[in-house]
């Protein structure tokens, strides 16, 4: 069974982005590298549980149970696929139980590491200080995704109604309000950015020097320059940036639903989990205030 049909199932229908189509995709070919490498099925369609199972023991060594489930789980997609169209009878993951994670808590950046950051980026002397500072910003005024962010359009900004607008996962749209500091910035970069000698993606807010779009890795390279920089973290990435907007607004005493659409969150299940360090400093007052509390 060709993977086009399925591509085309997961970006007509499901609606799913063309990174996550592209990341489904590449787990089902590899499983279908190793079922090549051992002589099993010889197709994914015709594999049965105990290949799978030992195609979990060999990625065991090599990847968290974290990578292997989400593996699992764009092979899953892909059965209830070939079920859909009657390619087979019966789905060969349907008793699989998922394999044990620990729960990951994510520290975000804390605001003196933000204060440090915003003030060393403000001295801007040219364009790319100018774009990446505006990144900086737009990031923890939005909490966006990092995706969300490289595929943002000039036309996506609405000056009168101070707000942007976001393409989420499954081509959700979502509008977020736009602070008025980031407006400022947003228009020096706009100054800069249309004094580029060539711009071939024009339609694109963000762009490289060269005036092609900007693309995840450079904003990733961005993001942990000058994160590394201020803070002793040993993760310094976008998704750092995300997890800071949505905790720093939870401390602020914003509501969780109000964050969940900020975020572009489906469940409130995937928005609880930012509530971990709110908790943590709760616990803390808790302890230096409660009368109870006799050390």
């Amino acid at each position: 069974m060709s993977l086009n049909a399925f591509s085309d199932y997961l970006l007509l229908e499901k609606k799913y982005s063309i990174h996550t189509v592209t990341a489904y995709t590449k787990d089902i070919e590899s499983f279908q590298k190793f079922l090549d490498a051992e002589h099993y099925a010889e197709s994914v369609a015709e594999a049965n549980y105990s290949e799978i199972r030992q195609w979990i023991v060999t990625l065991v060594d090599h990847i968290s149970n974290r990578t292997i489930n989400r593996k699992i789980s764009s092979l899953n997609t892909y059965y209830k696929f070939l079920l859909k169209i009657e390619a087979i009878e019966e789905n060969p993951l349907k008793k699989h139980k998922a394999l044990k994670v620990g729960k990951k808590v994510q520290l975000p950046f804390s605001e003196l590491e933000l204060k440090t950051v915003l003030e060393q980026a403000i001295a801007v002397v040219d364009f790319e200080t100018a774009r990446n500072q505006l990144i900086i910003e737009l990031f923890y005024a939005t909490g966006m995704r990092r995706i969300e962010l490289v595929n943002l359009k000039i036309t996506d900004v609405d000056y009168s109604q101070n707000q942007i607008k976001v393409l989420g996962k499954r081509n959700k749209e979502r509008f977020i309000p736009l602070l008025s500091s980031v407006k400022q910035t947003l228009k020096r970069y706009l100054d800069y950015r249309k004094n580029l000698h060539i711009i071939e993606d024009e339609q694109m807010l963000f762009l490289t020097q060269k005036g092609i779009k900007i693309y995840e890795k450079l904003v990733y390279r961005i993001i942990n320059k000058y994160f590394s920089e201020a803070s002793t973290k040993v993760k310094c990435s976008p998704h750092v940036l995300r997890h800071s907007f949505a905790t720093h607004l939870l401390k602020q005493g914003a509501d969780l639903n109000a964050i969940k659409e900020l975020l572009g969150h489906t469940s409130l299940a995937a928005t609880q989990v930012y509530t971990h360090n709110s908790i943590t400093e709760l616990k803390k007052v808790y302890a230096k205030a409660h009368p109870r509390n006799i050390s």
